[in-house]
């Protein structure tokens, strides 16, 4: 089996530590059980120092031997292929799954991602605000009826899901206990908190190597 090397910054500002994407990419390897190592890029000059592997000159990237893979989404479901831990083998499950992982990224976070920037800028009603209220109570349905997003089991839509979901500032904008129940029933999995508390002492460690 070739070597999963997970590729993130070397040092980000306090704000964004525990979501950096490469996040994911770790949850999903912990969950798996796929070994993989992190490796880094400089925060300094990120726009331009790693476009030959990523062309907007973002992280999380993926590197598994040979193949190198951008986009967080489109490493897990590399990873996913790798393990049926992550999305099962049986067309309908798949199926399910896939659909759930590009519904987290198109229908959920390209809203979210936006109207929470817009938020932290001192525009707490912008324009994103409606689209953004419909499509967490479209998803509040959804998850008020079932535990899981596919397949009656964890897979890595859950975990993107969750992910786009327990931004702070997202799970305060309204009243929404079935999404708040499966943000924490997710994120209270062995594999999250291993990912989570090895990606905030990566950047702990990134303080002491800068002061």
């Amino acid at each position: 089996m070739s070597e999963l090397t997970i590729w993130t910054y070397d040092w980000v500002p306090e704000m964004p530590r525990g979501f950096v994407r490469d996040l994911r990419l770790r949850w999903a390897c912990e969950e798996a059980g796929l070994p993989y190592t992190v490796q880094t890029v400089p925060f300094d000059g990120r726009e331009t120092n790693h476009l030959e592997r990523q062309p907007f000159g973002q992280v999380p990237f993926l590197s598994d031997g040979d193949l190198q893979i951008f986009e967080s989404g489109a490493g897990l479901l590399h990873l996913a292929r790798k393990s049926d831990r992550l999305m099962p083998r049986d067309a309908a499950g798949e199926a399910q799954t896939l659909q759930w992982v590009i519904a987290a990224l198109n229908s959920i976070e390209m809203v979210s991602v936006p109207w929470w920037f817009l938020t932290i800028s001192g525009a707490a009603d912008n324009a994103f605000t409606g689209w953004v209220g419909k499509r967490l109570d479209q998803l509040e349905n959804v998850l008020g009826q079932r535990e899981w997003l596919a397949a009656d089991r964890f897979t890595v839509a859950d975990l993107l899901m969750a992910d786009v979901l327990r931004v702070p500032t997202l799970r305060a904008f309204g009243t929404r206990p079935a999404s708040e129940a499966y943000v924490a029933r997710v994120a209270s999995r062995p594999a999250f908190t291993k990912a989570y508390d090895d990606q905030i002492a990566h950047f702990a460690l990134a303080d002491e190597k800068r002061a």
